[in-house]
């Protein structure tokens, strides 16, 4: 029996072997990393444009090329550790730069700025746990999957949509949006108008959140408990961030016939093609996420051929010094020329020509029946 029980019998080689496939993959990932390998090669970088312009021409290979090298490393670096290091090789090389080849204040600080504006870009990645060009395609993904949504169904013969959305600032994320579903029974319509209080990308994180959920509500509760679900989901939960408004449609494709409720939002409009008018709906109620128990005073009606609805947000309608009945009354004028124009190929031009001259999102749904 061997004297000491607890020691291993296995040859000392063997053991060193074993010990060393343990120890290898440690090594390759602690100091062969892809951070590393980044900051590696950037540091190499770095001294090669310090060398080259110290012993070439600083003409030809000026300091201030490490620039990119910083900018770089804010962009790639997945470690803040590594990303100091990068820019303790980035100093070094441009306090050497500065004395032998008389390197310029300017480029020096243009090169400091480029670093205190990577690092910060670095920190913020890293606290989202992207890096690199990752996070600005995630958004790019969010933005047409948030446009796939806001279209309308395909809907059947006889019938006829069209949705603008139109951010502040040009943004592609604002506080209004759309989700629209067809019934498992094929013939009625649902659709959800909603504007978020706030505009552009300030209210676009909230109405990102909401377009999920009231998405996933709109078709999966019965019609006419649609506002008061997600009136209840939004009291849920108790963020205070302001207020919420919300139209929402229901149309049976087969006869025309219509619901409208509007939970604090302006009013729909419908088109008569038989008096070739327009006339405001009555349908009110309050914002969502205010009281607890959400009563809405519906409006009935029937699309007949040629008949169309208008939804839409505030920004429509609101003008500084003017009230929304003035608003209003400018939308219907507008809505004139949405008739000649024809609803599909008007549309986008009523919504250009409304919110000119003010900052806020705007959003039009149009359907009609032909």
């Amino acid at each position: 029996m061997p004297s000491n029980p607890g020691r291993s019998t296995r040859p000392p080689l063997e053991r060193w072997r074993t010990a060393g496939r343990n120890v290898l993959p440690w090594v390759r990932r602690k100091l062969f990393s892809r951070s590393r390998q980044v900051v590696i090669a950037l540091s190499l970088l770095s001294l090669a444009i310090g060398v080259l312009s110290a012993r070439v021409s600083s003409w030809w290979f000026s300091p201030a090329l490490l620039v990119l090298p910083v900018l770089a490393g804010g962009m790639m670096a997945r470690s803040m550790r590594a990303l100091r290091a990068l820019f303790a090789v980035v100093i070094v090389v441009l306090a050497v730069d500065a004395v032998v080849a008389d390197t310029g204040p300017g480029i020096v600080a243009a090169v400091v700025i480029s670093g205190v504006f990577a690092y910060q870009l670095s920190r913020v990645r890293q606290q989202l746990g992207v890096q690199g060009m990752r996070g600005e395609q995630m958004l790019l993904e969010l933005r047409d999957r948030l446009r796939t949504q806001g279209k309308l169904p395909a809907l059947p013969r006889g019938w006829a949509s069209r949705v603008v959305l139109e951010q502040a600032g040009g943004s592609s994320f604002g506080g209004d949006f759309c989700v629209s579903a067809i019934r498992p029974d094929g013939q009625t319509l649902e659709v959800a108008l909603v504007d978020v209080s706030g505009k552009g990308i300030d209210a676009g994180t909230r109405a990102l959140m909401l377009s999920g959920a009231f998405g996933g509500l709109l078709g999966s509760v019965p019609s006419e408990d649609f506002l008061s679900a997600c009136n209840t989901y939004l009291r849920r939960q108790r963020t205070g961030e302001g207020f919420v408004t919300a139209v929402h449609l229901v149309i049976d494709l087969k006869t025309g016939d219509f619901v409208v409720e509007s939970a604090g939002h302006p009013p729909a409009v419908r088109f008569d093609a038989g008096s070739g008018t327009w006339q405001v709906t009555e349908a009110k109620g309050v914002v969502l996420g205010v009281v607890p128990d959400l009563r809405c005073a519906p409006e009935h009606g029937r699309l007949n051929s040629g008949d169309a609805l208008l939804l839409y947000t505030d920004g429509m309608i609101e003008e500084p010094g003017l009230d929304l009945d003035a608003g209003i009354d400018r939308l219907l004028g507008e809505a004139e020329h949405l008739v000649a124009a024809g609803f599909n190929q008007g549309a986008e031009d009523m919504v250009r020509t409304l919110s000119r001259g003010h900052n806020d999102d705007c959003a039009l749904v149009v359907i009609w029946r032909k």
